[in-house]
């Protein structure tokens, strides 16, 4: 009703959601208020609107790739001279673009979920891989693919105090370097056939959206031949290195001909100060205009796939169908804080992470929950309070291992009694085993294969056989305390 009471009368729509049980219901409702309702493309089809739509698809691109291909939506980011080179002979790339083209990749990479290298990028560059203008905000994860797994004991990337590490690797490569780096806090996962296509596959059960491929000429190769490099950004530098063995930013793609090359789509140039930045899309932008539903067919979940088809739901990022289960969805729980003072958790995540460390006797350990407290995001207190941990462990209570259950319990109780819509949407799921699909979590998730505890999925249908009991009891839904 706030729309009405506004004194609105018209919206206009530039993109229906591309995740159809997340499609339509905002509309219907809206003109069941009496507001007029237009969708760009459907209602309003004139060359301006085309050209509206237009810009909306690319405003869109990582959701809408992601919803048609099941990959995170892909950027291969680069830089070269004049000629054509991303590095000396000798390897040496320090800077090849100026220092305005290095902010807009600072930029490129807040805005993604993923930042991805190769072995060689970390032996030659030794880079940070970091989004140094952000500051506390979001921060993406850098993975490195090596196939051997030949990389170096010491590395920038092995310090995962600001941003977390992820090494992919063919199964059973150099086990002892496996355990050094896992002990700095490295995640190491292992993969039969280590390719772009399988890497991509799991970024996407990992929920990630929008992944950045800093990577050198043989990676990105093989990531294009794969078909999961999606956009490119390549930064010009008005210099000429030379060099009949200086590096090109792609390596063998098999083609023989220049007819056989690829053209770029939707292709745009912006001066950089002294560089120039191309940009264009290697695929197109999916249409998913096709299966749109009509203005009077307002599915409330996906009608192809039922969840009710199998006795097994799954959910792990919000926008999933019963992705409000998860406890980074957005949604505030007010319990005591360290203080035993009635504080508003932006989320269940927060209330989790700082509860490691309160109780303990120390300034510092009451900072990190200042800390969490304040985080702009459930995945900021997660980086916050998983960090702290690993690096500080005597500042975390000393019953958190038999006491964290109970904790996550109380926030999720908690949660579910503040959101009423929340508790309908537990109990529609009943007979049902809930599974929080989490591919590397595998204490509170189910693992990549199923390994997995999931306690999340279990405290969930614990809370569900408490409800229904109220239920059957007294006839009514009673809040939980």
């Amino acid at each position: 009703m706030i729309f009405y009471q506004a004194g609105v009368t018209r919206v206009v729509v530039g993109l229906r959601h591309p995740l159809k049980h997340l499609r339509g219901k905002a509309i219907q409702l809206l003109r069941h208020q009496g507001i007029q309702v237009d969708v760009v493309g459907e209602d309003l089809q004139s060359k301006l609107f085309k050209e509206a739509l237009g810009s909306c698809l690319i405003v869109n691109a990582p959701l809408l790739y992601r919803a048609a291909f099941h990959v995170p939506f892909s950027v291969l980011k680069y830089a070269m001279t004049a000629d054509g080179k991303i590095a000396a002979s000798t390897g040496h790339a320090s800077w090849v673009s100026g220092k305005a083209s290095r902010g807009r990749v600072f930029e490129l990479r807040g805005r993604s979920d993923a930042i991805i290298v190769g072995g060689n990028t970390v032996r030659l560059d030794n880079p940070r891989l970091t989004a140094r203008h952000v500051k506390g905000g979001h921060v993406p994860v850098r993975i490195v693919m090596s196939q051997s797994f030949n990389l170096p004991e010491e590395a920038n990337l092995w310090n995962v105090h600001d941003a977390y590490t992820i090494v992919a690797t063919q199964r059973g490569a150099r086990r002892d370097l496996q355990k050094k780096l896992a002990m700095k806090g490295v995640e190491v996962v292992e993969f039969e056939m280590l390719n772009p296509r399988d890497v991509m596959s799991y970024c996407y059960d990992r929920g990630y959206l929008s992944v950045l491929w800093e990577c050198g000429g043989t990676l990105a190769a093989s990531a294009i031949s794969a078909r999961v490099i999606h956009k490119v950004y390549a930064f010009f530098a008005p210099k000429i290195i030379g060099g009949v063995n200086a590096p090109t930013p792609v390596g063998e793609l098999g083609m023989k001909q220049m007819t056989q090359a690829i053209d770029l789509i939707d292709v745009s140039y912006e001066q950089v100060d002294r560089d120039m930045l191309m940009s264009g899309f290697l695929q197109p932008i999916p249409d998913l205009s096709p299966v749109i539903p009509s203005v009077d067919e307002i599915p409330s979940v996906d009608p192809e796939v039922s969840p009710y088809e199998t006795n097994i739901i799954s959910f792990y990022k919000t926008w999933d169908t019963f992705g409000a289960f998860a406890n980074f969805s957005p949604h505030p729980i007010s319990l005591p804080d360290e203080n035993g003072d009635c504080f508003t958790w932006p989320t269940v995540e927060h209330y989790y992470q700082a509860h490691k460390f309160v109780s303990v006797d120390n300034p510092q350990a009451r900072d990190i929950v200042q800390e969490i407290k304040q985080a702009r995001s459930p995945e900021e207190a997660a980086r916050i309070g998983r960090t702290r941990q690993r690096e500080l462990p005597e500042l975390v209570r000393s019953d958190w291992e038999s006491t964290k259950i109970d904790v996550m319990y109380k926030a999720i109780k908690c949660k579910f009694s503040t959101h009423p819509h929340l508790t309908e949407m537990l109990l529609s799921t009943a007979g049902s085993v809930l599974v929080e699909a989490s591919p590397h979590d595998l204490f509170w998730g189910g693992g990549r294969e199923g390994e997995g505890l999931n306690y999340l999925g279990r405290l969930l249908m614990q809370l569900r056989s408490e409800i229904l009991g109220t239920v059957q009891t007294t006839g009514k839904i009673e809040e939980s305390t």
